[in-house]
């Protein structure tokens, strides 16, 4: 049985949630495993130092630091938008998540945090960014 290894792909079910308990994100939910290469940076070094050792069928509860999971939020990533910027299809209210074009085509979700007369406050940092996070996984294959 092959065990999770520093340049292994694992394929994992994950679920997180918040200090409070309350749900943030699974794979479970659409029955769709996350792939993972490790050390390719797309996880933290600390959320892959979990996994190494791990096998197929195996569980594990783990919690991480804001600054070992999404990174604490970042001020540079909060904009003000004008209102005018905003559609009847994508409004500024607040709590509403927004996919905003960049240059390159791709989009940005960003979270509307405040609208003040036409000025809106739109945050663009990781929503878990800030959060100390409990990581639930179950490792479905490693290669």
């Amino acid at each position: 049985m092959s065990e999770i290894q520093a340049k292994s792909t694992v394929i994992f079910h994950f679920d997180i949630t918040l200090a409070d308990g309350s749900a943030a994100e699974s794979t479970r939910v659409h029955n769709k495993p996350a792939k993972l290469q490790m050390g390719d940076g797309s996880l933290s070094p600390a959320f892959e130092a979990q996994l190494l050792g791990m096998s197929a069928g195996e569980k594990k509860s783990f919690t991480l630091a804001p600054e070992d999971a999404y990174g604490m939020p970042n001020p540079d990533n909060i904009y003000y938008v004008d209102r005018s910027k905003f559609s009847a299809d994508a409004p500024a209210k607040v709590g509403a998540i927004i996919g905003f074009a960049m240059p390159d085509g791709s989009e940005l979700p960003g979270l509307v945090r405040d609208v003040v007369g036409d000025s809106v406050t739109v945050d663009f940092n990781h929503p878990l960014a800030g959060q100390t996070l409990t990581f639930n996984v179950e490792i479905v294959q490693v290669s």
